[in-house]
């Protein structure tokens, strides 16, 4: 599908929908899982090679950023939530000559649709390609950081439930039982997705400071430095999201850790459970032992009160183990 955008009175304004050819005044081709027919209309439009999906998937990291007949070609990875919350990461290649920008995507980014809605209205900014390009990457930005909060909220949460104790009426009550294998599942949720925003991020930092570079080399209008100055805020802002992703796989590392440590203290408990029952009831099967031998001379077999005794015998020798663990807070 391709939609064309122009600008009118400082707006972002769409195009009917494109057929054969690309109209006059376009500054944004936005490329979402076009055809092989969509891409000669814009091949044959600017002149130049658009890469395909397939391409798109081969193009080694270290050489998503060059310049090819005239444009400048960069490809980032932007990710977005998909179904059941799971990460969706894929990259989406930039292409911009003459001042017009073209986008090729194969997912849809939420900052996509959420910039063309505020840019209807009037800007504030340059409204040509590489002003449209700043702000799109502006947006793309924004977005990772509420990516980036949601995901410190998640973790907080997550810890709250994992580390704070039930209180009432300002007495400490025992804790509700609480689900580890969920609470695995929720770290390692948010784990991957923090990860993949931190890849994602790198390589929008990298992409940044490729525009910057041809920017620098730009004869420079009122307009190029007005996007300069906002390639320099983006930069700082990627860096700034950067570093709070690295805090954030830190508290899900040490999360994680702890979650993981708590089960094993459960399995402890549960195993001391089990050895403290072993050792209070060794002492009466001894005694259970003893008189269900078959000797012939058994003083206490003849005795009244030798039932009781054995009886009284077991439950005393149960008692002093379970009160000497009692004593020592073993239990």
């Amino acid at each position: 599908m391709l939609s064309a955008y122009g600008t009118d009175k400082g707006c972002l304004t769409e195009f009917p929908a494109l057929t054969d050819a690309v109209p006059d005044g376009v500054v944004w081709i936005d490329m979402v899982e076009p055809t092989f027919d969509e891409e000669k209309v814009v091949e044959a439009a600017l002149g130049i090679d658009i890469p395909t999906r397939e391409e798109l998937a081969e193009i080694e990291a270290s050489s998503r950023l060059y310049q090819e007949d005239g444009a400048a070609f960069m490809t980032a990875n932007l990710i977005r939530r998909g179904e059941n919350d799971r990460p969706e990461s894929s990259p989406v290649t930039f292409i911009i000559k003459n001042n017009q920008l073209v986008t090729i995507r194969y997912h849809h980014p939420q900052a996509f649709p959420v910039y063309v809605h505020r840019a209807m209205k009037p800007q504030s900014t340059a409204m040509t390609g590489w002003g449209i390009f700043v702000s799109l990457l502006e947006a793309v930005v924004d977005r990772a950081a509420d990516h980036l909060e949601r995901v410190g909220l998640i973790v907080d949460d997550t810890s709250r439930v994992t580390f704070s104790p039930r209180m009432q009426s300002g007495k400490r009550m025992r804790k509700k039982p609480v689900d580890l294998s969920e609470l695995l599942e929720k770290i390692g949720e948010e784990g991957d997705f923090n990860s993949k925003m931190r890849e994602s991020l790198v390589s929008i930092g990298r992409m940044v400071a490729f525009m910057q570079a041809i920017v620098d080399q730009t004869r420079q209008t009122k307009d190029m430095k007005d996007n300069r100055a906002r390639i320099k805020v983006l930069q700082r802002d990627i860096q700034s999201l950067t570093d709070h992703a690295s805090f954030l796989n830190g508290k899900i590392s040490f999360l994680l850790d702890a979650v993981l440590g708590m089960g094993t203290i459960e399995q402890s408990g549960i195993i001391k459970i089990f050895s403290v029952a072993a050792v209070v009831f060794l002492p009466p099967t001894l005694v259970a032992s003893i008189y269900g031998m078959n000797f012939k001379f058994m003083p206490e077999l003849d005795w009244v009160y030798g039932y009781p005794m054995a009886l009284g015998i077991m439950v005393l020798s149960a008692f002093l183990p379970w009160l000497y663990f009692k004593q020592k807070g073993w239990l």
